[in-house]
């Protein structure tokens, strides 16, 4: 990254808005060129978020030029385009530590700077969030300004709508700025971008405008008709009708990229009272050929990569790599729906995040990417279960918490089969927070009718994927003995279930099934070269056998419990290690059986404790402890994510700092076996 600001001329010079608005406007287009490259330059040797910043640089300048900020208030939706945001607000020195552990934060953060209004990382919020505090100063006297910038992408999502409907309802000031690049991560598949794109390109209308202008060069009234009518016109042929409809003054569309032309535009939505909405096309990638020509790869870098060329820096391989989850999940629902006609592939504008963009390219028919719609994604997959398919609904695991409520009432309630592959499930890293999928365990264990599956490696995912879909033909999971499915037999010999109610083996899935896995590659198990195994809904496995603790794992974790055991058995400590692989219903053969030879359990888990697998299984144990008072049943102790949110970092570093890891597992299982077992049950550690 740049050692010295001496190169860039301008910039050197500002660090806030204050030292920006010191500049004449003849200046601002050589501001531009100085943000544009110190981005380039930075983001090319660290990593980040990249062509919707580059996207934005002309905007982001105006916008603080143009506005009192931090008085005046400027919120931006998800807050990926926010890099030259920080780079004027103060925090250019420190734009290369983005992302990393104790550096700046990936996208929007309240705590970080005062001029982070509103925090984001999900999309389709800012107007909803300015709405508001516009409507707090109008409650307080107050008279500042404030400004929502939201990407066409981010209109996909209904809350925009929601927002859009009520700013016409209140008639507060407030400014909406509509980012218009035809993107959002991926090309954009919103209807309404099309219409936009139409209109404003359309020949007709720049030859009748340029037209009448020319001719009536010499004649003022007939030039103040003439403009009348064009924006008549305008009222009719662009996306005006549709925002005037709601109750905005629509102003534009305009180039995002004419620096002086957005301050002069904006400065005079300063004079303007009511909801206004300024349209501004631009180019995401702008000024850097290789995000120009490849606006997807370059949406965000993953690391380093060459200025020049744009290619990624490599790095030292030292052994072939696994697979990555999203490609294991994305090939086999390509081999899945090859041969069962009746699955289908559902996103909510991440085709290629979650492994959808191979269904999507060797099967368009089969594939539906719905936008940033989440709400809409589970309703919609809900629909076409009710008519005999089965939707595959993949969706990150932070992401698909927005549509908790079409999850209960749309899917869960009616029993329908929609399956739901949650990607990014456990700690994300460098994203931070809010994409950290550390919640669905919790939030999608409380719903009846609901199953939900942990795969331990690439393969298992494969085969859970299998059983999902095959749920919906063969008989909703039977279990099959014989080739091609387990025994169903553990290890362990298990008494009968104790207490039946929602933790019992389910003999098949009635209703919805979530599967989570994580980011990153796989544990480099083997992978069939083709078919699958049919795994029995509710069965765990055992993995090890031991005499002192039982460590119970779901997820990639149940590979670092062997380790750990491996590493205690050295030291005198017998561990067996269960990997559950449901957590919903619950394997209570398994854990009776564990319950019945184990005065210490452990659980494991890449989720919230509060709520999550290890929850479950304290509170089927406890309720066998009440019911059986006078028998030992065991307190599990729990591992997981604390009731914290957790920052950006490395993943290493992140689920160190929890204790998943083969060093925190052992450290775990050391005090366990330290303390006395009364002295455990009455701490009932977690």
């Amino acid at each position: 990254m740049p050692q010295s600001f001496e190169e860039y001329p301008f910039l050197k010079n500002i660090d806030t808005p204050e030292d920006l608005r010191k500049y004449p406007v003849s200046d601002l287009r050589a501001i531009c060129g100085d943000v544009r490259e110190y981005l380039i330059d930075t983001i090319s040797q660290t990593g980040g978020h990249f062509g919707a910043g580059l996207g934005v640089v002309e905007l982001t300048v105006a916008l603080h030029y143009a506005l009192d900020t931090p008085r005046d208030k400027l919120i931006w939706d998800v807050g990926h385009q926010a890099y030259p945001h920080k780079i004027l607000t103060g925090r250019k020195d420190r734009l290369h530590t983005i992302r990393k552990k104790d550096g700046l934060a990936p996208f929007l953060k309240r705590e970080e700077s005062e001029y982070d209004v509103f925090g984001a990382g999900h999309a389709s919020t800012s107007i909803s969030a300015a709405l508001g505090i516009a409507t707090a100063r109008d409650f307080a006297g107050d008279n500042y300004k404030v400004a929502a910038v939201i990407g066409d992408g981010s209109m996909t999502g209904g809350i925009a709508y929601e927002a859009l409907n009520n700013c016409g309802m209140l008639k507060k000031d407030i400014i909406v700025v509509l980012n218009d690049n035809q993107m959002s991560i991926a090309p954009n598949v919103w209807a309404l971008h099309e219409y936009f794109n139409a209109l404003v390109t359309n020949p007709a209308v720049r030859k009748f405008k340029d037209s009448v202008w020319s001719k009536l060069e010499h004649h003022d009234r007939l030039r103040l008709a003439g403009a009348k009518l064009v924006d008549g016109m305008k009222a009719v042929m662009t996306p005006g009708m549709m925002f005037e409809a709601l109750g905005f003054k629509y102003f534009g569309p305009i180039n995002g990229h004419n620096v002086v032309k957005l301050v002069e535009t904006l400065e005079f939505l300063k004079t303007q009272h009511g909801p206004l909405l300024l349209h501004v096309i631009s180019e995401k990638g702008k000024g850097y050929k290789p995000a120009e020509s490849h606006v997807q790869k370059y949406h965000a870098a993953s690391g380093a990569f060459d200025k020049i060329t744009g290619d990624a820096i490599a790095k030292p391989v030292h052994a072939p790599q696994p697979p990555e989850y999203t490609k294991v999940f994305g090939n086999a629902l390509l081999e899945i729906c090859r041969s069962n006609p009746k699955v289908v592939g559902i996103t909510a504008a991440m085709p290629d995040g979650t492994g959808l963009n191979i269904l999507q390219a060797a099967m368009p028919e089969r594939f539906f990417d719905v936008g940033i719609a989440e709400q809409h994604a589970v309703t919609f997959a809900a629909g076409m279960a009710t008519e005999g398919f089965t939707p595959v609904c993949a969706i990150y695991s932070t992401f698909l918490q927005r549509a908790f409520d079409q999850i209960i009432h749309d899917v869960a309630l009616q029993k329908l089969p929609v399956i739901f592959a949650m990607d990014r499930a456990g700690l994300v890293g460098a994203d931070g927070p809010t994409h950290h999928g550390a919640f669905d365990l919790s939030y999608l264990r409380l719903i009846p009718n609901m199953t939900i599956m942990v795969p331990k490696d690439e393969q298992e995912l494969r085969d859970m994927l299998f059983t999902a879909t095959a749920e919906r033909v063969e008989g909703r999971g039977q279990r099959v003995k014989g080739k091609g499915s387990e025994s169903g037999d553990n290890e362990i010999s298990s008494p009968s279930t104790l207490y039946p109610l929602p933790y019992t083996l389910s003999p098949k899935a009635d209703g919805p099934i979530a599967i989570r896995y994580p980011r990153g590659t796989g544990v480099g198990v083997p992978l069939a070269d083709e078919g699958f195994r049919s795994i029995p809904i509710g069965q765990g496995e055992m993995m090890r056998d031991g005499t002192d603790v039982a460590i119970i794992a779901v997820g990639p974790l149940v590979y670092e419990a062997l380790k750990a055991a491996e590493d205690l058995q050295v030291e005198g400590i017998s561990v067996a290690v269960a990997n559950a692989r449901f957590v919903k219903p619950l394997d209570t053969a398994l854990l009776d059986g564990i319950a019945a030879r184990f005065k210490h359990i452990v659980t494991i888990e890449e989720n919230a404790i509060a709520g999550g697998f290890g929850s479950a299984v304290a509170e089927y144990l406890g309720l066998q402890q009440r019911l059986h008072p006078s028998s030992f049943i065991p307190h599990p102790s729990i591992i997981g994510l604390p009731d914290q949110f957790i920052e950006h970092g490395a993943p290493a570093g992140l689920l160190a700092d929890c204790g998943l890891t083969r060093e925190g597992i052992r450290e775990r299982v050391r005090e366990l076996v330290a303390v006395p077992v009364a002295e455990e049950v009455r701490s009932l550690d977690v």
